[in-house]
């Protein structure tokens, strides 16, 4: 254990001194720290035999951080530091061990002694650790919390992990259960899987194991698997095979996920480490071709045009984690009539930002992908899409829509001052309502709307020349 480790007291917010004894540190924090992997932000869990809460009270107080009570009946506070969170509980049962035997899996149910620096593991799970194996404590503890099924897969596809083949078959009996948590946390997994690198795999794989029915039916319907179906185009282009999908040349994606935007990588099939189980899992899989195109889609986009793949990784809202190349992916498991997949969004209780942003993307890629737009209808369909536009042209290609069709738009995209892409107003509604004595309305907004498309097709280019224009327009209506 390094002095960097969070399984190392010096590095918590907090002084060791003020941890009741006996307290152990357990889940996430123990497992990466075996693991070696290092966290920015520090998220520690404490198991307590008495006084968790009001350790916590003691805690948060010393330090003036912040203090909530997460339940009251299980005894279960957190406290909040600016770098790191630490949650307290008493223990489930008379002792550790009946708390660790009800925890998901043998990875996430080793506890740490802080005071005597003594790991207790009574179910193996640093032996599964060292083999990368997701292994269930029992079929009981998954069936009691249904979250924890999906959870297996994002974590498999965080840690590059496999599913033991007898907790696969139990989660696969288990997955109509999932339909009973709440939209929320499913979402929170969800997006887990959407923003890591080696999640794609594992989203394919939770649909086709049942897991997913109940809140993308889309995905489970033949009009689905048809509408996603590969073209050759897009399989010469990417290397993808519709089946099995995995096994062509994908390109793969960075990791940490999109850090410093989309670069290359070797294939997918090495990024996991040439798993067999997991490709047995997916093999001929025909669940969407097109998702599986969407990251190695992006590496080739952000190779000729890598601002494009900085926009990608970014998220839709400041305060939302899915990222622009997330809602591409996400598209591909919604149903195409933007309607029906609003309603798929909000059963799963996304914001109006990733609302908006997916109806849009469903909505206009049929035109993307069609023939060449004229000019009016490109400033039309560039005012139409806005932002999303980067994750539009991320799902044309996944479709078969050859890159040279786009290029063109995604050129006239990047350029910040082009006029057909990225209008800006010679004169403003406030103006022409002054100019000409008119009020505010619809009429307005028409004039507007026309004075752009000139500057777009290069009629006008100074205010004058608008304010000229506009008063033909107003005497000819």
């Amino acid at each position: 254990m390094t002095n960097s480790s969070a399984l190392s007291p010096e590095t918590w917010p907090f002084s060791l001194e003020l941890l009741a004894t006996p307290a152990y540190m357990v889940g996430g924090a123990v497992r990466d720290a075996l693991l070696e992997r290092r966290r920015e932000y520090l998220d520690l869990d404490f198991v307590l035999l008495t006084d968790a809460v009001k350790t916590a009270r003691k805690i948060a107080s010393r330090y003036k951080a912040g203090f909530v009570l997460l339940d009251a009946s299980r005894q279960i506070a957190r406290v909040v530091f600016d770098q790191a969170t630490a949650d307290f509980a008493q223990a489930e049962g008379a002792n550790l061990e009946t708390d660790l035997r009800r925890r998901d899996y043998t990875m996430n149910a080793i506890a740490y002694n802080p005071h005597t620096g003594e790991l207790i593991d009574p179910l193996n799970g640093y032996a599964d650790l060292q083999q990368g194996i997701i292994r269930m404590v029992s079929p009981k503890n998954l069936q009691d919390d249904p979250l924890r099924l999906l959870r297996a897969y994002r974590q498999a596809a965080q840690l590059g992990f496999t599913i033991e083949p007898e907790t696969l078959t139990v989660i696969r009996q288990l997955a109509p259960l999932l339909g009973q948590v709440s939209a929320e946390r499913v979402q929170a997994e969800l997006a887990y899987l959407l923003n890591t690198p080696d999640g794609t795999p594992w989203i394919i794989a939770a649909i086709e194991d049942g897991l997913l029915q109940t809140w993308f039916k889309s995905a489970f319907s033949p009009p689905f698997q048809g509408e996603l179906g590969g073209s050759p185009n897009l399989q010469g282009e990417l290397g993808v095979s519709p089946s099995p999908p995995f096994e062509g040349e994908l390109g793969g994606s960075p990791s940490p996920p999109f850090e410093g935007g989309l670069g290359g990588s070797p294939s997918l099939q090495e990024e996991l480490g040439g798993s067999p189980s997991l490709q047995r899992q997916l093999g001929g899989s025909v669940v969407s071709t097109r998702l599986t195109a969407i990251e190695p889609s992006a590496v080739v986009l952000a190779q000729t045009w890598a601002d494009l793949g900085n926009l990608l990784s970014k998220p839709v809202g400041d305060t939302l984690k899915t990222s622009w190349l997330g809602v591409a992916k996400l598209a591909t498991l919604l149903s195409p009539i933007p309607e029906q997949a609003e309603a798929e969004l909000l059963n799963l209780k996304y914001s109006r930002a990733e609302i908006r942003a997916l109806t849009t993307a469903i909505k206009y890629l049929p035109q993307l992908q069609s023939s060449q737009m004229s000019l009016p209808e490109q400033y039309f369909f560039f005012r139409g899409v806005g932002q999303v536009f980067p994750t539009l042209v991320v799902l044309a290609v996944a479709s078969g829509t050859p890159v040279e069709e786009l290029a063109p738009l995604i050129d006239l995209y990047l350029t910040p001052d082009d006029q057909v892409a990225h209008p800006t107003p010679l004169v403003t509604g406030t103006q022409l309502i002054q100019t000409f004595n008119l009020k505010a309305g619809p009429q307005v907004g028409k004039v507007l709307t026309a004075l752009g498309l000139a500057r777009a097709e290069g009629k006008i280019s100074t205010s004058a020349e608008a304010i000229k224009l506009a008063s033909q327009l107003l005497e000819d209506q």
